[in-house]
């Protein structure tokens, strides 16, 4: 999924009857949002989006939308999102294709709560648009306005939920605002009734702002803008990066809250798919890998917390968040033999944790600190440390995986420390863009053993605003026995180390953020990254 904008045309005109109402009540601020979730189809699927009813695709209309071709279907819906999700407003840009008969609608809902339970933005072929509260068969219409419906014309919906009160927008225009209390949060849903249309440009930010314009992409490979975002640089508690598309990732948000302080208590704990927040408290031994179910957030408490011995396994599973942990020391043979290892899972974010193995030791703990394999996918890695490690970090684990990793492997990394990890910081396969931002790499221990960064098996890596020191080969384009990827480099700075290798051009970043000065990485995330820096 990427966002983008484009215009395909002027959308057409409100009408007379929409015209003349007036923007009543405006959002509450702009820059405060947080963009939840979006959607331009730009990679060719509906990956995130659940369906009930009609005949949906992603299909070429001047660029990849969604449509839902059926206009026999009673009720056609595609669901995506958090069930979680309170105070937010979704836009998107909708075009009905055709109508089958008198009353027909497509549109808009946001805070379903089931499949027949939502609030509605419609328009009907009565060249009526309509705010209503869906609950099964009884729709009450919360306001409305005239408004000439046409095929083949684009419309831009959008509805805000804030509390009790329902704002409906059609083309920027408030065509309804009411306080309704039934129901307080739900996914979106796109939805058509004996109608056919095309969705696309979907776009869902948090309370306190409006929607995010995307930035532009041409496709997939195109090459990024070479403007940088802004330089101030952003919280160290925020949730920035791919982990924030494809519907985002609240972890055990929600759900109940369970303090555990051995090993078989934390596995029982983070087992299943119920929402559950898990606080580890104490730094537990270990000599089996803990798996972890999806809907999880796993927390240390204190600076202190975590496991020594064996590692996190996250597999087949979605919406994990792991923060404040120290692991250290996973033997190889233990399980994956990995600090952290992701297998088959998506939204993820792994944030302020301190993962080494101690490599002064002489013992071989010889596998990876945190791999993300098997076609995971929207992952972001903040505020770490990695360190005193030879392979540190692995994007995709084999050359000949690319039926399952191509299209997928989406990681953001940004303000980890990366200090004497030789390699793999990360080395990259199949994913496109993984994007590298504003990381600190040092290497005190062997300068002249060592590469920072790894692009391989057409993979297309972004490094941007990275600070490195005493590193002989920061990027790598190609490594081992494995053809090159791409890679873009740029505002990075080099200290007493070797020259960037780049080659080729990368796929654009679909999501907001802000790019701290090179010159300021160094003590940025020293001060700010590893454990003990948030609250567990």
């Amino acid at each position: 999924m990427r966002l983008r904008h484009h215009h395909r045309g002027a959308l057409a005109a409100a009408g007379a009857g929409l015209t003349a109402l007036l923007l009543a009540v405006g959002m509450t601020g702009n820059a405060a949002a947080a963009t939840l979730f979006g959607d331009t189809f730009d990679d060719g699927n509906a990956d995130g989006w659940s369906k009930s009813g009609g005949d949906w695709s992603v299909v070429t209309d001047g660029s990849p939308a969604y449509r839902q071709g059926n206009n026999g279907s009673e009720l056609a819906r595609a669901f995506a999102g958090q069930t979680g999700w309170t105070d937010y407003q979704v836009q998107a840009r909708v075009k009905p294709l055709s109508f089958s008969g008198a009353n027909r609608l497509v549109g808009l809902a946001s805070r379903s709560t089931s499949s027949t339970k939502m609030y509605r933005l419609a328009l009907t072929n009565a060249n009526r648009a309509e705010l209503q509260m869906v609950n099964g068969s009884q729709i009450s219409v919360l306001g409305s306005a005239a408004l000439t419906v046409a095929t083949g014309t684009w419309y831009t919906l959008r509805i805000e939920a804030s509390g009790s009160t329902i704002r409906g927008f059609v083309n920027g225009t408030q065509i309804a605002a009411r306080t309704d209390t039934a129901y307080a949060a739900g996914r979106i849903v796109l939805v058509t009734a004996y109608a056919s249309a095309v969705f696309d440009d979907v776009v869902v930010d948090g309370a306190g702002g409006t929607p995010t314009t995307p930035p532009t992409s041409s496709s997939p490979t195109a090459s990024p803008t070479t403007s940088p975002p802004p330089t101030n640089p952003p919280p160290t508690t925020g949730l920035v990066g791919w982990a924030t598309q494809n519907g985002g990732t609240s972890g055990g948000a929600g759900g109940g809250t369970v303090t555990v302080s051995d090993p078989a208590a934390l596995a029982d704990a983070v087992e299943g798919d119920v929402a559950t927040t898990v606080r580890v408290n104490g730094n537990l031994t270990c000599s089996t890998e803990i798996r972890v179910g999806s809907n999880k957030t796993v927390i240390g408490v204190g600076s202190g917390s975590g496991l020594t011995g064996c590692g996190l396994n996250l597999r087949d599973a979605r919406n994990i968040v792991v923060r404040n942990l120290k692991i250290a020391k996973v033997r190889a043979g233990v399980g994956n033999g990995d600090a952290i290892h992701l297998d088959n899972s998506t939204n993820v974010w792994i944030d302020h944790n301190d993962l080494s193995s101690d490599t002064t030791s002489g013992t071989d703990y010889y596998d990876g600190l945190l791999d993300v394999t098997h076609g995971s996918n929207f992952v972001t890695v903040s505020w770490n440390r990695l360190h005193d490690h030879v392979k540190c970090s692995l994007v995709g684990h084999s050359d000949s995986n690319s039926g399952e990793d191509t299209g997928k492997l989406k990681v953001t990394y940004h303000h980890n420390v990366f200090s004497n990890c030789f390699q793999r910081n990360p080395r990259v396969r199949f994913g496109n863009p993984v994007h590298v931002f504003n990381n600190y790499y040092v290497n005190t221990a062997n300068p002249s053993y060592s590469y920072g960064i790894a692009t391989t098996c057409g993979a297309g890596v972004l490094v941007e605003g990275n600070s490195f020191e005493n590193m002989t080969d920061p990027t790598h384009v190609g490594e081992g026995s494995s053809p090159a990827g791409n890679l873009v480099e740029r505002n990075n700075l080099y200290v007493n180390s070797g020259a960037p290798q780049t080659a080729g051009s990368v796929a654009s970043i679909p999501y907001a953020y802000t790019l701290d000065a090179a010159s300021t990485v160094k003590a940025t995330v020293t001060a700010g990254a590893g454990t003990g820096k948030i609250t567990g």
